[in-house]
């Protein structure tokens, strides 16, 4: 049975950092890539980054770039099969739940391209 379970959301005060979790079973995660996406309330969810199968290259969704550039890190330590996400300098805009999801590809951008997603964690940052 293929999992994914992202962990380590909670409530901070804008300026705090916080490391997101992914947890992955159930399939070869060496084969696949694996994004980080978000849910603001009352939006849409947003691709934020990724991190490539093979090479571990990391990719920031363009249309955040912007407004993570510096403070997302996306990383992937394949013997755990985890995927982390640290945020640093978090602001109110970053409140929202933070779930992860899994592409064959060597590398992935829209939801589309990601077959397994996990549940998501909740980060809420205070002004």
């Amino acid at each position: 049975e293929v999992q994914l379970q992202a962990s380590g959301g909670g409530l901070v005060q804008a300026g705090g950092s916080l490391r997101l979790s992914c947890a992955a079973s159930g399939f070869t995660f060496d084969d696949y890539a694996i994004g980080w996406f978000r849910q603001a309330p009352g939006k849409e969810r947003e691709g934020l980054s990724c991190i490539g199968s093979k090479d571990g290259s990391t990719y920031y969704v363009d249309s955040v770039k912007d407004s993570v550039k510096g403070r997302f890190t996306i990383s992937r330590d394949n013997a755990k099969n985890m995927v982390y996400l640290q945020i640093n300098s978090l602001k109110p805009e970053d409140t929202g739940v933070y779930s992860c999801a899994a592409s064959p590809r060597a590398r992935a951008g829209d939801a589309y391209e990601y077959d397994f997603w996990g549940q998501g964690t909740q980060v809420t940052v205070s002004s």
